[in-house]
């Protein structure tokens, strides 16, 4: 049998130390590798790694879902069933449709939400996302019904992520559609520390009928523009570059506004504008990148196009600012140029139109193709 010796200075020592650990001291022990034996055990124990180690924090992920929750109820409509905190969102679908169909709309905001985070301005940013999404429903004639949301970073830090959801909810309300879900990813190796990024999807309901307005656009019909809120969530990568080529800084002034502010100004959300139209118009044409060149003619049959008169468009200022480094040519297929929904309506309904919105006429429905500039 093995007996282990120590020094006598030694053993209160080692005596306190091995209770620390909750093991009993070697002298209690006949066998010394009994003692080894358990001392093994603790520092296995001793060496676990929790997911929390690992970069992610289950904790601070359940206090953000807490401290979201008022700004999702916020959001939600007469056809949303149950709340928060279920496996999926659940919605019941409107009442009064012939042909109902379902349809699907998914974005981002692109390298805006780069500049976003070097401001560390985020309360327009969720705005942008939910704009990008039923901006694009409505121009198939879908009442927008729900919302869902994806953001991802390297490490959670609530008070970003939840000023994020704030914004969200805030265009979720202006579009009309209940914020239903979302998905919080935290992956420490696939971000740089204090970056994320966001994804949204948006679900509408329409008549199936309705869905594909190039049916209804005639020769003739006039082109409204409602104006736009800025550069919206496209050409980011071109503006940042040309404000860096500029020499241009956060603070300097654009219109009596500070330069960050103007190019953060959130995405103008226009299905307010698509209900109060939708029974008097044919079309409408959301502007993103492609700019009108490009994003006009989805929406006209084989053989009709349009004639926009150039000097009608009002362009804000940060476009002309962007234009000292930009060909006109790329900069009106980049660009919303300061338009970010064309109205296409019947000739008799352009007063109905124009009355009712901030729009203004640009051009005419011709026979053709494409969107001619003259």
């Amino acid at each position: 049998m093995f007996k282990l010796y120590l020094p006598l200075p030694m053993l209160p020592v080692m005596t306190i130390a091995c209770l620390n650990c909750g093991i009993l001291p070697p002298i209690f022990y006949s066998d010394f590798s009994n003692f080894w034996l358990k001392l093994t055990k603790f520092q296995q124990r001793a060496k676990m790694i929790s997911y929390k180690d690992a970069g992610v924090d289950i904790d601070a992920g359940n206090d953000f879902v807490n401290a979201i929750k008022p700004f999702v109820k916020a959001t939600q409509t007469p056809h949303v069933l149950g709340g928060i905190g279920s496996f999926s969102g659940a919605v019941r679908l409107p009442a009064g449709y012939k042909k109902p169909a379902i349809l699907g709309a998914t974005d981002g905001v692109g390298t805006k939400l780069r500049l976003a985070i070097d401001a560390r301005k985020f309360d327009g940013v969720g705005q942008d996302l939910v704009a990008m999404c039923v901006n694009d429903l409505i121009c198939n004639f879908a009442e927008p019904l729900f919302f869902l949301d994806y953001y991802a970073t390297a490490k959670l830090e609530i008070s970003d992520a939840k000023e994020v959801v704030k914004s969200i909810a805030e265009g979720c309300k202006l579009a009309r559609c209940a914020l239903i879900g979302g998905e919080t990813a935290e992956m420490p190796s696939m971000y740089e520390k204090g970056d994320f990024d966001l994804a949204g999807f948006a679900v509408g309901i329409a008549e199936e009928d309705e869905i594909d307005r190039s049916k209804f656009v005639r020769e003739g019909d006039v082109l409204i523009a409602l104006p736009s809120s800025g550069l919206h969530s496209n050409g980011f990568s071109l503006a940042r570059k040309v404000v860096a080529e500029l020499g241009l800084k956060f603070d300097d002034k654009v219109d009596g506004r500070a330069l960050i502010d103007v190019l953060l100004e959130p995405t103008r959300i226009y299905v307010g504008d698509f209900l109060n139209l939708k029974d008097r118009i044919h079309a409408l044409a959301h502007i993103t990148g492609g700019g009108i060149v490009e994003n006009l003619p989805r929406v006209f049959p084989e053989g009709l196009g349009a004639k926009i008169e150039h000097t009608a468009i009002r362009t804000p200022e940060i476009f002309k600012i962007i234009a000292q480094k930009v060909e006109p040519a790329e900069m009106m297929r980049t660009f919303n140029m300061g338009v970010g929904m064309i109205v296409v309506a019947p000739k008799q309904n352009a007063d109905f139109v124009l009355a009712r919105t901030d729009g203004y006429v640009i051009g005419e429905v011709v026979k053709g193709g494409g969107a001619q500039l003259v």
